[in-house]
């Protein structure tokens, strides 16, 4: 669980309503089943259309990560490549098929069986590093959705306000029914650039800086794969590992 995600929700949402009811606002004020349906409803509207099925459908999914990212030990990997060079240096590449089926991550698994199999070390890094660069593309592809939704979402809110002001000026002659319009129009505002700047901003690039992560950690990988194809010392391949990341700082 990713606490400070909760934390930063949490703190964005009290800051806006402790604000309200020091300025001497009322909550209720700021419930507007009306406004919210506009901003929502007009901001997935329009990302559904720009995206594919499979994009957005993606970038739903992804949402789980803000909470949960995915967990990625970069000491485990070393050691693990550690591990796999050692053994490729005892008994050779071809020991290393032992490691294949024992590997969750399948790129990882496809990179051991290619070395495993006695690929020339720049065929290992073009499939690989192909790989990488269509799973970031999807990836960034899918995250656009949270982008998108956060430049939509406040002109949603613009426009709420708009059908909320055309309300007033149709029902100047009642004053009873002016209230409920000037609301929707102040309120579908707040909602639209308060979600785009507390949650759809922050996602997309959050998301962002997770896809970083996971592409990091797959080219560690190929680094690491590369220099066992090329027979190198196992202790020599650690420190270039740990310079990779920066962790020899």
């Amino acid at each position: 669980m990713d606490k400070i995600s909760i934390i930063a929700i949490i703190g964005g949402l009290t800051a806006i309503l402790a604000g309200q009811a020091l300025e001497g606002g009322h909550l209720s004020s700021l419930l507007q089943a009306t406004a919210f349906m506009i901003v929502i409803g007009g901001t997935a509207s329009a990302v559904m259309l720009q995206s594919t099925p499979k994009q957005f459908l993606t970038g739903l999914r992804m949402i789980s990560w803000v909470f949960h990212p995915p967990l990625h030990d970069q000491e485990r990997l070393i050691r693990d490549i550690v591990s796999w060079s050692q053994a490729a240096r005892r008994g050779g590449l071809l020991s290393l098929e032992g490691y294949v089926t024992t590997q969750k991550d399948l790129f990882i698994r496809k990179g051991l069986q290619m070395l495993a199999d006695g690929a020339e070390p720049q065929i290992i890094r073009d499939v690989l590093e192909t790989e990488i660069g269509i799973f970031e593309h999807a990836r960034k592809q899918a995250v656009k959705i949270w982008e998108s939704a956060g430049g939509y979402s406040p002109t949603m809110g613009i426009l709420g306000a708009v059908l909320g002001l055309i309300h007033v000026m149709e029902n100047l002659s009642d004053p009873s029914k002016l209230g409920g319009g000037i609301a929707v129009a102040f309120v579908a505002t707040v909602y639209g650039v308060g979600i785009a700047n507390l949650f759809f901003l922050p996602v997309a690039n959050k998301l962002k800086n997770l896809i970083r992560v996971e592409v990091n950690m797959k080219e560690l990988t190929v680094e690491g794969l590369i220099s066992i194809a090329n027979g190198e010392n196992p202790r020599i391949i650690e420190a270039r590992l740990r310079s990779f990341l920066g962790l020899n700082d």
